[in-house]
């Protein structure tokens, strides 16, 4: 771990404040050299030379398996309240959930 990106105790009794999660001293340490390792794995990304290559969001191309949304004509009342067990006027009714 370098010293560059060393988190302190307080930052992350900070982050933790602001995440409102509790931790135990023990737990703070833990996650200041988590996070120190974390930010070192990024510098090394950082340090990789991306000059010309295109932005993706996937490293394979990518088709999608769905069709278009298109509108089309729904079923009609009558169909749709073909099979409710009780209906009041154009309406499936229920039985109250609250009184």
């Amino acid at each position: 771990m370098s010293d560059k990106h060393k988190i302190t105790i307080d930052e992350v009794r900070h982050l933790a404040l602001l995440t409102r999660i509790n931790m135990t001293e023990d737990e703070i340490e833990v996650m200041r050299g988590q996070m120190s390792d974390i930010l070192d794995s990024i510098e090394v990304l950082n340090q990789v030379d991306t000059e010309g290559v295109e932005p993706t969001a996937h490293s394979t191309g990518v088709d999608s398996v769905l069709r278009n949304d298109e509108s089309l004509p729904s079923i009609s009342v009558e169909d749709a309240l073909l099979n409710a067990p009780n209906v009041h006027d154009d309406f499936i009714r229920v039985r109250a959930v609250f009184e």
